[in-house]
């Protein structure tokens, strides 16, 4: 794997170890974070000062009611959750999402294909294959788009992103993602509001396309 060169923001990779991200894109960063050492160093830090924060803050006094239930709670069976290790391509983020071993790719046309792995009001998380060459109808976005490259890459009017490397895209960003020659391109693409096409034809469909 190439080195990896577009990483998670300092602002979002707090909001991450905060708690305070949304899911949707909780699970872009953290399948980033599992591949990239410089990420997972800085999100560490983070981590570190928040426990230390939380050790300086003065104890909050709650009512009884909300005492016995926290003590209720911790005396309840645990059931670990399961580990999902790495798959091929795929983090173990993503192995999470998806609790199968391989997508179930759907056509968009001219040999693009997604998988929708969640979505709800609040974001959705998708895997996209764009064959070699392809490009994504230009877009801009109505709300914030992290892409995470898994094989191949793409460029667009922003940069090249490889195998690791993150893109985040807002308002202020009109793009048209190319793959680039070699492999087909393998995105996880996490968005909290419907992309902005410029074309006609991609605007017709996209409500049957859900991106």
């Amino acid at each position: 794997m190439s080195a990896i060169t577009h990483h998670v923001p300092d602002a979002i990779l707090a909001s991450y170890a905060a708690g305070s991200l949304p899911q949707a894109f909780a699970v872009a960063v953290a399948s980033h974070v599992s591949l990239c050492a410089h990420c997972r160093g800085a999100l560490e830090a983070h981590q570190a000062v928040g426990g230390v924060i939380l050790e300086d803050t003065k104890a909050v006094a709650v009512s009884a009611s909300l005492k016995d239930s926290i003590l209720a709670q911790l005396d309840a069976p645990y059931t670990p959750e399961p580990v999902y290790e790495r798959n091929g391509i795929f983090p173990g983020p993503v192995m999470e999402v998806m609790q199968r071993h391989a997508p179930r790719w759907k056509k968009l046309g001219m040999g693009v294909r997604q998988d929708i792995l969640s979505a709800d009001a609040h974001g959705s998380v998708r895997l996209l294959y764009i064959p070699p060459g392809q490009a994504v109808p230009d877009h801009s976005h109505n709300g914030l788009e992290m892409t995470l490259v898994l094989q191949g890459s793409f460029s667009d009017e922003t940069g090249r992103f490889g195998v690791g490397d993150l893109e985040i895209a807002d308002e202020t960003v009109e793009h048209t993602p190319v793959a680039d020659p070699g492999a087909a391109c393998i995105c996880l693409a996490a968005t909290d509001a419907r992309l902005r096409f410029n074309a006609l034809v991609p605007r017709l469909l996209q409500p049957l396309f859900r991106i």
